[in-house]
């Protein structure tokens, strides 16, 4: 019998709660479908809340920490050993298209980067390159969200085949000329969006693996909702502000969390106390302004613009999924296949009064949308609470294919879970965020009920009760009525700490 697809499909900085299926203020009859027909999975965690270590974890198995990409900026070495190697040496079919960002936009000579400036927009070179990347055998690369002037690759490429010869009419400086004070409508004509690009791309692959009758794992990994908020007509039009419920801080909620929680409130917080490489913070800035190279100030209806835009995205992301689903449709691919849908971490869009991400270990931020599909083998219709990790994907996807599972791959085997032969595979998810070396690192241990999180070299964390405190509004951290629990989970996630090392070979013999 031949051995199952895989078919990843991820967003970019997708808030959990976005399926229309689970909130009737957004459409996404596609995802909808997708939860018909597989298992969602409502607790799934990211490994890390920002891109390049939260994408790195999906491919290598491991989590932030162990693989090396340990922050934004920072690149997955190409000795690391990747999920589509073993698929490869199994006879697998192995591509991505659209979002990688597994490398830095700037390269040095000591850690080169294919990613970066200028070589991202040396069209001539990407028009030539024929190589393996990170263990998938074809890739088709972009790197820009909506309209930054990061644009290059194969997705430039791919507009100028289009006809598209003024595209730099859509992208900001110093690549394009866009005007920067253009907010939410991006002028950029459907036909031409990489929402198109990637569906497009997909579906061509598909079509080449059904015709050579080959066993395939491919990653289509799409850019948006990821903010600058900007979506083509009609998208930014879809919702009606006045309709959708928008997030808001809750008056005091910060008074008992760690200091760079309340300084997000401030007009100008000084956060120069925990700057150590000049490299940026992510989050770390106040959050009472239009972000993303923008000064405006938050007002209400520039939040709920904002938040109208977000679904906008997401909407039509949605759209060109459903092409991909129709087109193993009609290819008769859909049964053979496993679809997984998620995201590499959450967002904020006005939650406890923050906006896209940062060092906040809320549910917003690091709880994840997750669909399963495979036909015949994941329930379909169900949704499921037990714990999942993007860092389980890897192995999962191995296992489910009949395929060995590397030693030094610290995520868990979920396939007894997403087959509903097994309740659980884990009792808690980990999650890390480490921005500089010593004074940004933070790891957060969540179970059934309660989250810790924890501070190198700090006194401070958090500690919230997400049964009776779903909102994660009171902070236990402090409180001495729970002292004893603090203790306990201060054990579990030290144990669990040492219970994720990666053991690279088994222990063969006695000495």
């Amino acid at each position: 019998m031949k051995k199952p697809n895989i078919l990843l499909i991820t967003s970019d900085q997708q808030h959990f709660d976005t399926i229309g299926m689970f909130n009737n203020e957004i459409k996404t009859p596609n995802l909808d479908r997708l939860a018909r027909e597989g298992t969602t999975f409502d607790r799934a965690y990211c490994p890390n809340p920002t891109c390049t270590p939260s994408r790195a974890s999906i491919i290598t198995g491991m989590y932030p920490s162990q693989h090396g990409a340990w922050s934004l900026g920072t690149k997955l070495f190409e000795d690391r050993h990747t999920v589509g190697e073993d698929f490869k040496e199994a006879g697998y079919k192995t591509a991505l298209i659209g979002k990688a960002h597994f490398q830095q936009l700037r390269s040095t000579e000591e850690y080169p980067s294919l990613e970066s400036y200028p070589l991202m927009q040396d069209l001539d070179f990407w028009k030539a390159f024929d190589e393996p990347f990170y263990g998938f055998d074809h890739v088709e690369l972009a790197r820009n969200h909506t309209n930054e002037a990061h644009v290059g690759q194969h997705y430039v490429l791919w507009m100028e085949e289009k006809g598209c010869k003024n595209w730099r009419d859509y992208f900001l400086a110093p690549t394009g000329t866009m005007d920067p004070s253009i907010s939410y409508k991006w002028p950029i004509p459907e036909e031409y969006h990489y929402n198109t690009w990637i569906a497009e791309r997909t579906n061509a692959l598909l079509e080449q693996y059904k015709t050579d009758d080959e066993s395939f794992f491919l990653w289509s990994s799409f850019f948006d909702p990821h903010p600058e908020y900007l979506v083509p007509e009609p998208w930014d039009t879809m919702y009606d502000e006045a309709e959708l419920t928008v997030p808001s801080l809750v008056p005091g909620e910060h008074d008992k969390n760690p200091p760079h929680f309340g300084l997000t409130q401030e007009e100008k917080p000084d956060f120069s106390h925990l700057q150590e490489s000049g490299k940026g913070i992510h989050g770390y800035h106040s959050h009472l302004y239009y972000g993303y190279g923008k000064n405006i100030k938050l007002d209400d209806a520039h939040k709920k613009k904002q938040m109208s835009t977000y679904y906008g995205m997401i909407s039509m992301m949605d759209h060109y999924i459903g092409k991909i689903l129709d087109k193993l449709d009609a290819l008769g691919l859909t049964d053979n296949t496993i679809i997984v849908f998620t995201t590499d971490h959450g967002h904020f869009f006005g939650q406890h009064g923050l906006q896209a991400k940062g060092g906040f270990h809320y549910e917003d931020l690091i709880k994840l949308p997750f669909i399963v599909r495979y036909p015949g083998h994941v329930p379909a219709g169900r949704t499921n609470s037990a714990i999942q990790s993007l860092v389980d994907l890897a192995p999962t996807f191995l296992s489910l294919c009949d395929l060995p599972i590397p030693h030094a791959m610290t995520g868990i085997d979920q396939s007894k879970v997403w087959t509903g032969a097994s309740e659980f595979a884990r009792d808690h998810a980990i999650c890390e965020f480490r921005h500089e070396a010593t004074t940004i690192h933070q790891k957060t241990y969540v179970n059934e009920r309660y989250k810790i999180t924890v501070y190198y070299n700090q006194t401070y964390g958090e500690i919230f009760d997400l049964q009776d405190d779903p909102e994660e509004l009171n902070n236990l951290w402090d409180n001495p009525d729970f002292h004893t629990l603090k203790s306990e989970l201060l054990l579990k996630y030290i144990s669990a700490e040492l219970g994720k090392e990666s053991m690279p070979m088994p222990r063969v013999w006695g000495a």
